[in-house]
Formats: structure tokens, C-alpha cells, sequence
């Protein structure tokens, strides 16, 4: 499986984001989908993940009301609209593929190279 993420950059504190992952090599829409973020000398942190019908979701609590992840197996992609931007939210987010429907990241087998979000207050 290949993953490639799009959509992070420089915003201000309160604006939105929309980050895209571009899966490849492997039947989409039976794979769970997370996202993950690294922020500078931290542990990489879950963020979100949505099951392989999209029926379910799961966020971290300090994303919850602010982050929407969603999916689109037509189009081989999962998203992660991000809203009420933080100072806090910068990191480098990372998109994840996986079997098991988890907030783990040693469950997920496939990762990709990462997109920067930084947010200025």
C-alpha cells in the first residue's frame, strides 16, 4: 500500500485545513484509515481513524468537536478536515493504513511520508 498526503501548510490560528491521503496498491475499501501527527521532540499522537465502510469514527479528545475525518472509496482517499486551527495542532500529520480499527500506531502497517500543518497565532 501507498500512501501519499497533500494539503498541509502555514494558516493562522482559527483557519481550516482540508488534508487529503491518496491510497494505492491494496483493496481501499476494506483497509481502516488513520491519521497520526508528530509535533517537534514529541511521540507521534493519534489523531483520528475511520472504519472501512466510514460507519465509524474515532477522535482524539483534543481534536473532538474541531477535526472530521471521512472517506472516499470511489476515489481511493481519506480526509481530514481541520477546523479552529491551534497553535497546538502544528505537527507533521501522517495518514495510516491498517487492518484493525485502532488508535495505535503499531497497528497500522502502512504510513505515509507526512504533511506539514503549522499554525501561527
Amino acid at each position: 500500500v501507498q500512501l501519499v498526503e497533500s494539503g498541509g501548510g502555514l494558516v493562522q490560528a482559527g483557519g481550516s485545513l482540508r488534508l487529503s491521503c491518496a491510497a494505492s496498491g491494496r483493496t481501499f475499501s476494506r483497509t481502516v484509515m488513520g491519521w497520526f501527527r508528530q509535533a517537534p521532540g514529541k511521540e507521534r499522537e493519534f489523531v483520528a481513524t475511520i472504519s472501512w465502510s466510514g460507519s465509524r469514527t474515532y477522535y482524539a479528545d483534543s481534536v473532538k468537536g474541531r477535526f472530521t475525518i471521512s472517506r472516499d472509496n470511489a476515489k481511493n482517499t481519506v480526509y481530514l478536515q481541520i477546523d479552529s486551527l491551534k497553535p497546538e495542532d502544528t505537527a507533521v500529520y501522517y495518514c495510516a493504513a491498517s487492518t484493525r480499527y485502532s488508535n495505535v500506531p503499531r497497528d497500522y502497517d502502512y504510513w505515509g511520508q507526512g504533511t506539514q500543518v503549522t499554525v501561527s497565532s
